[in-house]
């Protein structure tokens, strides 16, 4: 099924239409969507997979009549229970009541000044024929312990900052089931999670659209999770539905058109040959040779937020040029470790210090930080030339620093004709990559990279990892990669630290710590990472 293909189960009633729907930047281009047809039957789930950057998201986000910054509907209709979300009345009586949503950063569904119980019984009384506080309160109670949490009252009074992020997505559930809603849009629900807590999760929803008419469309990264749960898969390709099937008959992946496997080529909109650099293979894991000697040394880190300490005594030390994988379950401390390692959180003990023996004089920030969310870290009326002149400019002439961003660009391979857009019109990979050239600008020594691959697709994060890779053989940086993907620690890093609420667990060679774990919680995540880690080393020997 090729070009136009339309996602169309036989013999159900449908709750949600797409038709021929376009997406595109309002100041003209590309289109990011063209020509969707699809249909959400009732009491179906149709599962969405793609490349990052294929518009999965647009099109999730089309069913509650929303467009993100920057982008115009350019033609077509959405239709949810007869209703017109992009409508300002009809999405009044559909969002919450009839449609809901769940994405992968519970942080952006949760307000963090009010109670979770406060918040889920507001969504309740909006929703639901509850008016009375004891009729709202049971309702609240139901919800939590439907989605696993407790339903006391001291759990109820907790803000979003005091849980973990397991729980904090599940409360985002819970909010989003209020109301009893026909229709959940699922975009990337369990990506920001730890092995453990993600296979967690992705049983709660599988219990949760298994059971009477609810509809569901669940757009993922993870095209074994889609096919346990799906009735229909779609693919989208460029923007395009590129094909569709039953779960039982899988859309095939397509292959790349320039011939890369995956991760290997030149990267998102980079051309073949166009001055990409070498990346080294899945396997290579050896230290870049050539580097000075140093390294960054943690010594009894104690760090806290408010009045809850979340660090506790964790040293590390991690030789120059090298790259450390930092694992460990949701809630851990392992993005308060990025931060304090990046200076952009305060300790309350410790020390962390960068040494290298016979470096040059010159070098920008020592340590730098590379967010998880890209989109977060770069702003959205800004272009990506404007995004990496800033810190160019503070060392470089205005001409100078114009030639340094495109040579950072190809770096990081991307096509300086990137520099003109914004954020909102490049892909997941592309706002990856822009925003670790931008890091790069700086001229760090020590990259900390804190879940840059989570929410992108497998190949998408493998050109990442590669790139990284592929950085530390030709400027010789020190990686601090802070992850959930243990195959990924295990292709990519030499050590690894395990954290467990906030303290080191156990750390050693990335070899032994994912192959022969001492500590229950390593033997946990790599339990439910279903044994593929441990496969990795063997392969590379």
């Amino acid at each position: 099924m090729t070009g136009n293909a339309t996602a169309r189960p036989v013999g159900a009633d449908p709750l949600a239409e797409i038709s021929g729907l376009s997406l595109g930047p309002v100041q003209g281009g590309p289109p990011v969507l063209h020509d969707a047809r699809l249909t959400v039957p009732r009491g179906q789930v149709l599962g969405v997979v793609g490349r990052s950057g294929s518009g999965k998201s647009s099109l999730a986000y089309s069913l509650l009549g929303h467009v993100r910054p920057g982008l115009e509907v350019r033609s077509g209709t959405v239709r949810v229970a007869g209703l017109d979300p992009f409508d300002r009345a009809d999405a009044r009586r559909l969002r919450g009541r009839v449609v809901s949503f769940l994405g992968q950063d519970p942080a952006s569904a949760l307000n963090p000044a009010l109670r979770i119980g406060t918040q889920i019984g507001e969504a309740v009384r909006l929703r639901s024929p509850a008016r009375r506080a004891h009729e709202v309160r049971a309702q609240v109670e139901e919800l939590l312990l439907s989605v696993r949490l407790p339903a006391d009252r001291a759990f109820r009074r907790r803000l979003p900052s005091q849980v973990s992020g397991g729980q904090a997505q599940r409360v985002a559930l819970a909010l989003a089931l209020a109301g009893t809603p026909a229709l959940l849009v699922l975009d990337e629900p369990t990506s920001g999670l730890d092995t453990v807590l993600a296979d967690r999760m992705r049983g709660l929803l599988a219990e949760v659209l298994s059971g009477g008419d609810r509809a569901a469309l669940l757009v993922s990264h993870d095209p074994a999770w889609v096919a346990s749960v799906a009735h229909e898969v779609v693919r989208l390709e460029g923007g395009r539905i590129t094909g569709a099937g039953t779960p039982d008959a899988p859309v095939p992946a397509p292959r790349s058109s320039a011939g890369f496997p995956a991760g290997g080529g030149p990267g998102p909109g980079r051309a073949p040959g166009a001055g990409s650099r070498e990346a080294p293979g899945a396997g290579s894991r050896e230290a870049p040779g050539g580097g000075s000697g140093g390294a960054l040394s943690v010594r009894g880190l104690h760090a806290a937020h408010g009045r809850v300490s979340v660090l506790h005594g964790v040293s590390l030390t991690v030789p120059a040029g090298s790259c450390t994988a930092v694992v460990g379950p949701s809630g851990s401390g392992k993005t308060t470790l990025a931060r304090c390692l990046a200076g952009l959180h305060r300790p309350a003990r410790g020390t962390v210090e960068w040494r290298e023996d016979g470096a040059e004089g010159g070098h920008g920030a020592p340590v730098q930080l590379v967010a998880q969310d890209a989109r977060g870290a770069l702003n959205p009326r800004e272009s990506v030339r404007a995004a990496l002149m800033r810190p160019l400019g503070r060392r470089h002439s205005a001409a100078d620093a114009a030639r340094e961003a495109a040579r950072l660009l190809d770096l990081v391979s991307l096509d300086a004709d990137l520099l003109a857009r914004r954020p909102g019109e490049l892909s997941g990979g592309q706002r990856q990559r822009v925003a670790l050239a931008r890091t790069l600008a700086a001229r760090p020594r020590v990259l900390v990279c804190d879940e840059i691959t989570s929410a992108l697709d497998r190949e998408t994060a493998s050109g990442i990892l590669a790139l990284l890779g592929s950085l530390r053989r030709t400027l010789g940086v020190t990686v601090v990669m802070v992850t959930h993907d243990l195959t990924a620690a295990a292709h990519h890093a030499e050590r690894a630290v395990v954290l467990d609420a906030g303290r080191v667990a156990e750390a050693g060679p990335v070899d032994r710590v994912l192959t022969a774990p001492e500590h229950p919680v390593t033997r946990a995540l790599l339990t439910h990472a279903d044994g593929v880690v441990l496969a990795v080393p063997d392969q590379r020997r």
